[in-house]
Formats: C-alpha cells, sequence, structure tokens
C-alpha cells in the first residue's frame, strides 16, 4: 500500500509586483501562408483555420466533408506576424523576456528579424531573452511548419528502427506519425474526431520586464506528518536574479482562517534560484478537508505570500489552500489472487464513478469559458465524481482544474501519449522532460487530480502486440518504453510531486507491472489495476460478458448525436443511415452496423416509407440502446464492489467511454458537441446515483442489489412492482422488510425465481411485465426507481401507443410553476402524458415512435430541450404519469 497525502493550493491569481511590467500580445495579428499568396488578420489566441473561417475563406470546417476538403491549410506553412509598440521605456530594465503559454507546434521565432529560438511541443511553455534586441516599435514573426509535414520528416529521419503506428486506419481518414510530434495526438485523426492538425498561437504570449529579480512560478507540495496528526505545506518558489548582487528579505505566508502567519528570512544569490519554504499548520487548528462531489465540501482557504526584498521589490501572490490525501490501494484480497486497485479519498474508500474527457473542440479558441462550466456541471448533474483527462488530447487549461476543483470532480490525469510506440532519441526525451516538469508544475496544486498515468494503452500495444512486432525486435520497444515512462516521466513526477501516485499506463496492472520489470504479458487483467473493455457483438443485455474487475476505466457503446446537432453540418442528401456522409462521419470501422446489430437484439429497427423518418428514428434508436447497454454495464460494476465470485470482483471504478463530443458525429459520447444531454446521460443520473437498487438475472433467479456510495448506515426498505405494459398500476407489490444498508458496500436483498415472481403476479408472462423496484424509508424516495425487462422489447406484448399532445405545453395554459419552468430551459420540467408511455418505445407500426420525437413534433425544440428519458428508471415514469425532460 502506497500513501499519497495532499495539501493543495490552486493557483488563484497573483497581486502586483513593483519593479516588473508585463505587456500581452494578445489580439490582431497578421497571418501568411508559405508562398505570401494568401494574407489575412487573425486573433491570438487562435488558429489559422479560425482565423480563415472568420475572413470568410472557408466554410465551417465541420461542415460535411471539409475535413478533407481543408487538409491543404495544415499541409501549409504559415507566419503569424505582429508590429508593435512597447508602452514602457525599454532602457530602464535590465531583464525582458518573450513569454510563450502556448504554441502549436513546430515554429522559428523571429524578434526584429534576429532568431531567437524555436518551438516543437505543443505543451510546453517557452521563455526567450530578448533583452538584446528589444526596441520601443518591434516586429515578432513566428514561422511555422506544417505539424504533419514535420512529422513525416522526423519519422523518415529515424532510420535505426520503424516506430508504429505509421499511419492511422484508413477509416480515420488521418494523417501520419503523429506520434513523432509533441501535439495533441487526436488531431491527426481519432475513431471518433477528424483530422486538423491545426497552426497557431494557442495560448496567452507577452512581454515580460523586470529588475533585481523576477518570480518566475510558484507552486505547492504537501508533507502530513501522521504520527504528529498535522499538516505542513512545502513552497517552492522560482526566481530569476538579475541583480548583481545577492538580494535579501523575507516572506511572509498568512492564512488567516487557519490562523497561519509564518515570516521566514531569504537571500537570492544571483542567477536561476529556487526557495523552498515549509509551512506548518498547528494541529490545534481544524482543518476541514477536500472533498469530491457527493462525499463533502470543496473546502478551501485563502493565502497570500508576500515577499519583501531589497530595492523596495515586493512581490505578492494569492491561492486557495486545499486539504486531502488519496491514497491507491494495492494490497491482497482474500479469496482472490491479485492485488486491490481503488482510492482512499481522505482515509474513506471512494468507488470512482464517471467518464473520459476528450478536446471539447479541434479549435482550442472555440471552447468558451461557458461551455467548460456546461460540461463540468452536466458531470455532476449526472452523479459523477471522476473524469479522466485522456492522453490522446491535450493538458487542459487552468479553468478546467479551477473548476474541477470548485465543484468536487476528481481528476485522473494521462500524459499525452496515446495508442502508439514512441521515439527516444536525445531530441524528444528533452522536449518531452521539459513539457512533463512544466505541467506538474502547473497542476500538482490542484485538489481535483488524483493521480498521474504515463501513456494510455501504450504498454497493452506493446504486449498485446497491437503493431505486429517480431518477437525478437520487442526488447528494443521494452527498452524504450521503460525509457521514456519510467526512466524519465516517471521520475520527474517523483521529483516534482510526491503527493499523488503515478501509475505507467492504463491500462496496466500496477504493482504487478512494476514486479514483472514496467510491463505486464496481461495488462488487462482482471485481478490487477485497471482495465479498457469493449465488445459490440456480445448482447450487452447480457451482464456475464463483462470482466468483474478492479476498476473499470474504459468502456463503452457507440451512437449518434441527435438529429438537431447533425443538420446544422450536414444538408438534405445526407439524411440517411447510409449516405455518403453517414459513412464519412463513422471514424470507427464497422461503427454503423455494430450499432444497428447490437439494437436489433431488443428493438424492431426502423422501416418507415418515410426516409428522414427512418434516419431520424434509427439515430434515436441507437441512442435508446448505447444507453441501456452502457446503464447495464456500469450496474454490473457497481454491485461488483464487494464481493468476490469466481475469485474475481471489488471493483472500485467505473469510467465509460466517452463523455464529450470533438465533433458532430457518432461516438462513444453522452454529451454531444455543444453539450447536449444523449439518452445515455440522463440514464447515467441514475446509475451513478449514490444509492442504488440493482437488478440481474442468473440461472432464471431474478436478483436485487442494493449499492451505496454513502458514509453512513441507513434503515430501509425494497419495494418490487411488477406492471403490465397495458397499464401503469402494478399487478402486484412486494415490500421487504426493513433492513440496514451499510455505507460504502454492496449486496444482495432480494431473490426470486423468475417463474415463481410470474406465478404470484396473476397472468404475468416474461413478455407482458416489467418489474420496477426502489428504496425508500418512512414513505420517502432515498434512490431512483430502477427496472428490469423480463424479455426484449421487440417481444414485448401489450403495448399500447403513447397518447401525448402539445396543448399542455403551451405557457398560457400551463400552472404558474410550469410557465415558469418552460421559461427557463435549464430547469426539469414534468409533462402530463397518458398511461404506458413505455409504449412509445415499441409502437405497433415499427415500434418505434419515442416520446421525445413526439415532444419535438409538438413544438418543444423551440425550448432547447435536449432529450426526454424515454427509457427513464425512476418511478414517477413507471408509476407517476409524468415524464421528466431536461
Amino acid at each position: 500500500m502506497r500513501l499519497h497525502l495532499l495539501l493543495l493550493l490552486a493557483l488563484c491569481g497573483a497581486g502586483t509586483a513593483a519593479a516588473a511590467l508585463s505587456y500581452s500580445l494578445r489580439g490582431n495579428w497578421s497571418i501568411c501562408n508559405g508562398n505570401g499568396s494568401l494574407e489575412l488578420p487573425g486573433a491570438v489566441p487562435g488558429c489559422v483555420h479560425s482565423a480563415l473561417f472568420q475572413q470568410g475563406l472557408i466554410q465551417d470546417s465541420y461542415y460535411r466533408f471539409n475535413d478533407l476538403n481543408y487538409r491543404w491549410v495544415s499541409l501549409d506553412n504559415w507566419t503569424y506576424s505582429k508590429e508593435f509598440k512597447i508602452p514602457f521605456e525599454i532602457s530602464k530594465w535590465q531583464k525582458v523576456n518573450l513569454i510563450l503559454e502556448g504554441v502549436d507546434t513546430v515554429s522559428k521565432i523571429l524578434f526584429n528579424e534576429v532568431t531567437i529560438g524555436e518551438t516543437d511541443n505543443m505543451f510546453n511553455r517557452y521563455s526567450f531573452d530578448i533583452t538584446n534586441v528589444v526596441r520601443d516599435v518591434n516586429s515578432i514573426e513566428l514561422r511555422f511548419q506544417s505539424a504533419v509535414l514535420y512529422a513525416a520528416q522526423q519519422s523518415k529521419a529515424h532510420t535505426r528502427y520503424q516506430v508504429p503506428p505509421d499511419c492511422p486506419p484508413l477509416v480515420q481518414k488521418g494523417e501520419c506519425h503523429v506520434n513523432f510530434v509533441r501535439k495533441e495526438q487526436c488531431s491527426f485523426s481519432w475513431d471518433w474526431g477528424p483530422s486538423f492538425p491545426t497552426q497557431g498561437i494557442w495560448k496567452d504570449v507577452r512581454i515580460e520586464a523586470y529588475n533585481i529579480c523576477h518570480l518566475n512560478y510558484f507552486t505547492f507540495s504537501p508533507l502530513y506528518d501522521k504520527s504528529a496528526q498535522e499538516w505542513n505545506l512545502e513552497i517552492e518558489s522560482a526566481f530569476d536574479v538579475v541583480s548583481s548582487k545577492p538580494v535579501g528579505g523575507q516572506v511572509i505566508v498568512a492564512i488567516p482562517k487557519l490562523q497561519t502567519q509564518q515570516t521566514y528570512n531569504i537571500e537570492l544569490q544571483p542567477g536561476k534560484r529556487i526557495v523552498e519554504l515549509f509551512v506548518n499548520i498547528s494541529k490545534n487548528i481544524t482543518v476541514e478537508t477536500w472533498w469530491p462531489h457527493g462525499h463533502g465540501n470543496q473546502t478551501g482557504y485563502n493565502m497570500t505570500i508576500l515577499f519583501e526584498l531589497d530595492g523596495g521589490l515586493n512581490i505578492e501572490k494569492s491561492a486557495k489552500v486545499y486539504f486531502r490525501t488519496v491514497e491507491l490501494v494495492e494490497e491482497p484480497i482474500k479469496g482472490s489472487p491479485g492485488l486491490s486497485f481503488y482510492f482512499k479519498i481522505n482515509g474513506f474508500p471512494i468507488f470512482l464513478k464517471g467518464s473520459n474527457w476528450i478536446p471539447a473542440d479541434s479549435f482550442q479558441d472555440r471552447v468558451t469559458s461557458e461551455l467548460l462550466r456546461l460540461l463540468l456541471q452536466s458531470v455532476v448533474d449526472a452523479n459523477m465524481n471522476t473524469l479522466r483527462v485522456w492522453g490522446g488530447g491535450i493538458y487542459e487549461r487552468d479553468e478546467f482544474y479551477e473548476l474541477c476543483d470548485e465543484l468536487g470532480i476528481m481528476v485522473w490525469q494521462d500524459f499525452m501519449f496515446a495508442c502508439a510506440l514512441y521515439p527516444t532519441d536525445q531530441g524528444f526525451l528533452d522536449s518531452v522532460r521539459a513539457e512533463v516538469a512544466y505541467q506538474i508544475k502547473r497542476l500538482k496544486s490542484h485538489p481535483s487530480v488524483i493521480i498521474w498515468s504515463g501513456n494510455n494503452e501504450n504498454e497493452e500495444a506493446l504486449m498485446m502486440n497491437w503493431y505486429h512486432i517480431s518477437f525478437t525486435d520487442r526488447p528494443i520497444y521494452i527498452k524504450d518504453y521503460v525509457t521514456l515512462y519510467v526512466k524519465n516521466i516517471r521520475e520527474l513526477v517523483l521529483a516534482g510531486d510526491k503527493s499523488r501516485p503515478f501509475i505507467t499506463s492504463s491500462p496496466t496492472n500496477g504493482a504487478e507491472t512494476v514486479a514483472e520489470g514496467w510491463v505486464s504479458q496481461n495488462p488487462n487483467s482482471n485481478y490487477f489495476g485497471d482495465v479498457h473493455f469493449y465488445d459490440y457483438i456480445s448482447d450487452c443485455w447480457n451482464w456475464k460478458v463483462f470482466p468483474k474487475a478492479r476498476f473499470a476505466s474504459e468502456y463503452g457503446y457507440q451512437s449518434w448525436p441527435s438529429f438537431s446537432t447533425l443538420e446544422k453540418v450536414s444538408s438534405t442528401e445526407d439524411w440517411s443511415f447510409n449516405s455518403k456522409f453517414s459513412l464519412h462521419r463513422q471514424h470507427h470501422e464497422g461503427g454503423n452496423k455494430q450499432m444497428l446489430y447490437q439494437a436489433g437484439l431488443h428493438f424492431k429497427l426502423p422501416q418507415s416509407t418515410d426516409p428522414l423518418r427512418t434516419f431520424k428514428d434509427t439515430i434515436y434508436l441507437t441512442q435508446v440502446m448505447q444507453a441501456q447497454c452502457v446503464k447495464t454495464e456500469t450496474e454490473f460494476y457497481r454491485r461488483s464492489r464487494s464481493e468476490i465470485v469466481d475469485q474475481q470482483g471489488h471493483t472500485m471504478g467505473a469510467l465509460y467511454w466517452q463523455l464529450n463530443d470533438i465533433w458532430q458525429a457518432p461516438s462513444w459520447a453522452s454529451l454531444e458537441y455543444g453539450g447536449k444531454w444523449k439518452m445515455l446521460h440522463y440514464f447515467a443520473q441514475n446509475f451513478f446515483a449514490p444509492l442504488l437498487p440493482v437488478g440481474f438475472e442468473n440461472e432464471n433467479t431474478f436478483y436485487i442489489y442494493g449499492v451505496s456510495d454513502l458514509h453512513s448506515d441507513y434503515l430501509m426498505t425494497l419495494t418490487v412492482r411488477v406492471h403490465t405494459w397495458s397499464s401503469l398500476e402494478p399487478v402486484c407489490s412486494r415490500v421487504t422488510e426493513h433492513f440496514v444498508m451499510k455505507g460504502g458496500e454492496a449486496v444482495c436483498l432480494y431473490e426470486e425465481p423468475v417463474s415463481e415472481l410470474l406465478r404470484r403476479c396473476g397472468n404475468c408472462t416474461r413478455e407482458s411485465c416489467v418489474v420496477s423496484f426502489y428504496l425508500s424509508a418512512d414513505h420517502e424516495l432515498l434512490s431512483p426507481t430502477n427496472y428490469h425487462f423480463l424479455s426484449s422489447l421487440k417481444e414485448a406484448v401489450g403495448l399500447c401507443k403513447a397518447q401525448i399532445t402539445g396543448a399542455s405545453l403551451n405557457p398560457r395554459l400551463c400552472s404558474q410553476t410550469y410557465r415558469e419552468e418552460i421559461s427557463n430551459p435549464k430547469k426539469i420540467i414534468s409533462i402530463s402524458m397518458a398511461p404506458a408511455f413505455l409504449s412509445a418505445l415499441v409502437s405497433e407500426q415499427q415500434k418505434l415512435m419515442l416520446p421525445w420525437q413526439l415532444l419535438g413534433q409538438a413544438g418543444m425544440n423551440r425550448m432547447n430541450l435536449v432529450h426526454v428519458a424515454a427509457l427513464g428508471p425512476s418511478l414517477e415514469q413507471l408509476g407517476g404519469h409524468h415524464l421528466s425532460a431536461r
């Protein structure tokens, strides 16, 4: 077992500093292509694609086939340039730097026609000394090289041996050799995303001038004395001392609400200097800890750090201080070989519930603060507590992690390496080391970040031989793997952040991987670490196909986004499931056929004579299928947390793939591009509920497990009802005796042979009846109402067509409450409707006229409602005569 104790401080701003000035170069720049035939204005931060679109020179890059039509943009070499006057007298400053927070990606930088440096890493921060070249009036140029061409050159130059894969699968319509450039890996395409290898200045750029010394960064590391039971704080500050003499002074650290103020004397010698401060928090002071969403408050404390230095130089920083501990527990389990793999936060075992995060757009300048908050608020609204920031995207902006701190979202942070092997020549390693060191300093102060992971699926790719490497050559690639992730990245993590665990890959066997020399023979083992699991052929309603693993960090099923989302980037000729557009947008081999196959196992596929109706119904059916599949799999993982069956179990995490979309296309996401909820996200609200009854069958016996993520025990009852499809009135009901549901456990509460259940419920058959169940105490509902289908819905008997009218949606005809809710589409509204709405799932003609489509016909899309939870597993939906819509 490894204990990682964390006192964290998230940077929230800086005070003014005497004898230092900063001048931002954000705003309008000039952009021209390689041969000078095209010149246009462009915004910084931004990229070439966005500038071309803003000037009306290209369409929306996501429209129809424009990912192919606009390949030329990424293959050209563009130049960003700007002339500017510095609004202060340069001669008065000892040191002047050019700071580039993010350059995408390969560029040569000229300042006043003098080459001052180069960039080759999108994820690094660059600082260049321009003291000797800066003037009052200046010019700056960033001469970009196409990342696609650069990657190809680097691959060609690597002559000793191939570093696979060369290119993505043809179905992804992407570019090659992305593993040779330190850039967003999915920008060359992925199985859910387009190829847009952007060029541009994607973060802030500015001039910094200072005298005496300058604070380049400060960051925080925790120290917790377990024996003394007190918190300590290690603060690291990096200075550039330009004075020719030592600079003395004092530092005052204050955390008022913790009654903490400490003063330190320092002396800085000329040059680059690191100052480490050790702050003790009195054990007599009560410190409130930061908790994940659903487990407690996200308490933070304001802190100030004031450097009072010689020459009247004052530098003040402010921060929010968070306290929490994190442990990754890997220890033997009775009755099972292998080791556990779960997290303790503040000493409490937490089941990680959530999803995987990908970049919210191919063009980061289009990702607004409002969109980030919408997406992350949707995470907690669906009862999630964790996001895995996947290794093929980007290290997200500061605001992302600040929102996760605020909302209580734990972050599993991958380093940006995914689904590939990577070179280990010295230049590449130097670039990676600078990237990793910078990101550790930037992110380790956030309480939300609970683990570092070296890469996505690269151990599995190597050991399962995805790239058909000969057995005799494998040692070369294993050596490269260990060099990159262990001897470099791991070394930097251990040196820079001992406050949270590190694993080399995901999936991985954790401690077992270490024991096997950093690569396991089977990295996807059910007995160690985490697993990624995908199966599109087996029936997803059959829970026995899922792995009873320690932790499921990826799993999922595809669906199409709603028609209203697709409509914006397509034309009428595209609106069929087998159109050229539909095939083009699908980047997963066989994905459209797999969705229809899985849906066809339990639903009748649409065959309307109206092609557009068929397309809309098919799209919707894929969402219903996806939601039910992920529900079944997630509930299996949640009910497996406390048991060992056939030596497997103790599952303590379920992160489905994926949360969000990068464009409008079929994918595994539960949130469409822009943040609209798919059916799956509504289901997630229920299957991630803190208290949940889970039903399933085994050998013709029906079981219900109670699953609790709560910290306390509760006295409650379980109610089991059986309904016919033709009525919302139950034909029979059974309430258990009171029992104690223990916090943090999953236990069997109920079992009954299906034949017995049907017999005692009158004339019920598997095809004519459905089961619902919920947990309650003193007639108060404590859990969502869940349900269990006794047969495929295409075999259901007695369904009636739903009767829904739009009249009740007219605000003038509604009650005052409804008028208020309809005027605010962010609120949940209830819409009265006829009983047996579930019949809409399987209508008389094609068993597919679904509630949200009917509501859309009634005019509801004017209110920007996302979806109606057609299969909604809530008591209201099964027995309450109304339907909830967001």
